[in-house]
């Protein structure tokens, strides 16, 4: 499709970036260009057929182009968080065999530099240049490649090393037709053409890796990306893409923007006047970015329903959607005229879905992974008759909607040997807008309490109005659930569960296994307290 794309719209903006502020364009015509000369500049190196080449970087320009050279050469590509500790940069990096590294825009390059091994040559893009021969400099006088490069379809593509929310990132291994197969149907399905993304979310994810890189190449449309955290409101308000994948805290932060200049009160009643509503939902879409978004998409973990009526409230539709690296991004979506609240949406053509007697979540289809990388073991785990086990638990209704109802692993048993799924529990308390994080524990003590992270807006609040909300939702909440799945008590932690503090995966879900680590010591004695809303003073 990039070869089709080059001839026919060569002229046309295919990838835009602000850099220190300022929009820069690289066309289709020019985007090709510079992939045709880094593919040759790899050839020239010599590597073995299909040598490992990883790309270290925050979202960018060139981490596309990149990508697209390292297909061209005839290469395989390792994507990279780009917030992975040196140990665990170097353990994939030794695990992959990885022979050449691109390395990026970075917020702390310094801190990983230590995990690349000797024997890895580094090229690092320009605007954000490391101390290592720049991508300018070596493709300068080098001759573009020529010919039109068509892989084969059963040739490897892709190791994607997942986040890794229990222990050790797995290496999952994709072909050629796994993108293409995921990619085409998805498109056609939704449908896609000539869109405009917005990239923010880690391109080293599956998720925004086909549907920012793969659906723009395949529907011919644009990317714009984000500057920075700092900048991302103004850089997507500017962009104003057709498509926009959010997660659940990125929805939970637009809302809080919101409510902090209109507080709730005054937007109901100016929803409820006719007239004015419409210009209101039509300036709150336009100042987050979403006023020509027709595919509004939201995963990596569950959203509240109570966040999605909210928004829908605003004219702002999202579609929740449901897949996985193992699967190539390849399962549900609800479809923006078929969407039923509480679910993750129906099966994407070709995709066969069912329940095993635990109710966990098995799906088939033609891309499923090719296993994971040098783990026979764990992918005869995961892959047993040609069916994957997702881990996730769900129900299926008789239309074929998927709801989630928690993770197999993550379900744990309390003290009076009851099995408790945490997150519809989760889901149901998010609801309260003073919460931003919330995670159910109980191992080792009669009943679960909750573990909550403030919103900006619950940290606003005196402690006697905080105890107040929040006792509420505890009277509201618990009478919907079973005997032994009822909280105990709320522990309100002071620190909050980050990326950079590990408690978070780049994709923004929970590491349930990371956060019990550091509070279990503490569930007997909040169980054994007399006060409903415990408040934990903890410094991680």
């Amino acid at each position: 499709m990039m070869y089709k794309w080059e001839e026919e719209k060569g002229n046309e903006v295919f990838l835009s970036q602000p850099i220190n502020s300022i929009w820069h364009d690289w066309t289709w015509e020019e985007v090709m260009l510079e992939v045709r000369k880094m593919a040759a500049y790899i050839k020239s190196l010599n590597l073995e057929k299909k040598s490992k080449i990883a790309i270290l970087s925050k979202n960018c320009a060139h981490w596309i182009m990149s990508d697209l050279a390292i297909m061209m050469s005839g290469h395989i590509s390792v994507p990279l968080y780009p917030n992975l500790s040196a140990k665990i940069l170097n353990k994939i990096l030794i695990h992959s065999e990885t022979k050449l590294m691109f390395v990026g825009k970075l917020d702390d390059f310094e801190k990983m530099k230590s995990g690349i091994p000797s024997d890895v040559n580094c090229v690092t893009y320009p605007f954000y240049s490391q101390n290592y021969p720049k991508w300018n400099d070596l493709i300068r006088d080098v001759f573009p490649l020529q010919e039109n490069v068509i892989r084969d379809d059963n040739e490897l593509v892709t190791i994607i090393y997942t986040s890794g929310t229990t222990g050790d990132p797995k290496g999952v291994m994709h072909k050629f037709y796994n993108f293409s197969f995921a990619t085409t149907n998805a498109v056609n399905a939704l449908p896609l053409k000539d869109e405009s993304f917005f990239s923010y979310l880690p391109l080293s994810h599956i998720a925004e890796r086909l549907l920012i890189e793969m659906g723009s190449i395949y529907c011919g449309g644009k990317v714009s990306f984000a500057e920075s955290l700092d900048t991302f409101a103004q850089n997507l308000s500017y962009s104003q893409p057709s498509v926009f994948l959010g997660v659940p805290r990125i929805w939970t932060k637009f809302q809080q923007g919101i409510l902090a200049k209109l507080p709730q009160k005054k937007l109901n009643i100016l929803l409820s006047i006719p007239i004015i509503s419409s210009l209101i939902k039509k300036k709150i879409q336009k100042g987050l970015g979403l006023s020509k978004a027709r595919n509004v998409f939201t995963g990596a973990a569950p959203t509240p329903a109570a966040l999605i009526r909210w928004f829908e409230s605003l004219g702002i539709i999202i579609q929740e959607a449901y897949a996985m690296t193992e699967n190539t991004c390849y399962s549900h979506v609800s479809f923006r005229e078929k969407i039923k609240i509480g679910s993750v949406g129906q099966a994407l053509p070709l995709c066969d879905v069912k329940l095993s007697e635990q109710n966990e979540i098995m799906i088939k289809h033609d891309a499923l992974m090719d296993g994971y990388y040098k783990d026979e073991e764990k992918t005869n785990d995961t892959i047993q008759n040609g069916w994957l086990y997702t881990g996730d638990e769900g129900e299926i209704d008789s239309e074929g909607f998927l709801k989630i109802t928690g993770r197999v692993k993550d379900i744990f048993k309390t003290s009076k040997g009851k099995y408790v799924a945490p997150s519809p529990i989760e889901l149901k308390l998010s609801a309260n807008k003073n919460i931003e994080q919330v995670c159910i524990v109980g191992t080792e003590i009669p009943q679960p309490i909750a573990l909550v992270v403030l919103s900006d807006r619950g940290r606003e609040k005196t402690k006697e109005d905080l105890i107040s909300s929040l006792e509420k939702t505890l009277e509201v909440v618990n009478p919907k659930l079973e005997k032994h799945e009822k909280i105990h008590n709320i522990i309100v932690v002071k620190e909050e569960w980050t990326i950079e503090n590990n408690l978070l995966t780049p994709t923004m879900k929970i590491k349930r296994n990371a956060i019990e680590k550091i509070y279990r010591i503490n569930y007997e004695e909040w169980y054994d307290s007399s006060k409903r809303i415990v408040f934990f003073r903890n410094n991680l």
